[in-house]
């Protein structure tokens, strides 16, 4: 082996140990403010968003969607969205609730969100997003389901209080 190629391995092995090291001394002093009462850094929640969208992304191919413009699949994904989902992601005529404002990330307010593809919104559903309070609802809901829910949340963005009330058969 050439001594420049040599050097290089060595260079670059012993960085990755510097760099083992490092996150090993950061991450067992504790100095890190892991409470969800105290904001990420910026680098931190660019890493955490990056790797959310990537690791979503490179999941979702392949997944079949199932019909969604169903009144009876979006009126039983109205129901479960109201007895789940409404105290995190709130809801047309719903601007807060107990639990939202110890929450962070903040979960988004999906009657005001961007619309979500239909296999993103499903894979979110079922599997969760760690770190996030997001649960992975595939755990206790079939795909039927959380298909209902799919179909449900996106409609919620063009859906008055009235009728989020009068589908959902909230008081």
């Amino acid at each position: 082996m050439k001594n420049a190629t040599k050097t290089s391995l060595v260079t670059a092995a012993t960085l990755a140990a510097f760099a083992i090291g490092g996150g090993a001394v950061f991450v067992g002093s504790g100095v890190y403010d892991i409470g969800a009462d105290d904001h990420h850094t910026k680098l931190t929640l660019a890493m955490i968003e990056q790797l959310r969208e990537r690791s979503i992304e490179a999941r979702i191919h392949g997944l079949e969607i199932r019909t969604i413009s169903d009144p009876a699949r979006i009126a039983a994904g109205a129901q479960r969205y109201a007895a789940l989902c409404v105290g995190c992601h709130l809801a047309p005529g719903v601007t807060k609730s107990d639990i939202r404002p110890g929450l962070y990330p903040h979960p988004p307010n999906l009657a005001q969100g961007e619309m979500q593809a239909e296999q993103r919104a499903f894979w979110i559903i079922k599997h969760g997003i760690k770190m996030t309070a997001m649960p992975a609802w595939g755990k206790s809901l079939d795909d039927d389901a959380i298909w209902d829910l799919v179909a449900f949340v996106r409609k919620l963005p063009e859906m008055t209080p009235e009728t989020y009330a009068q589908i959902a058969r909230v008081q």
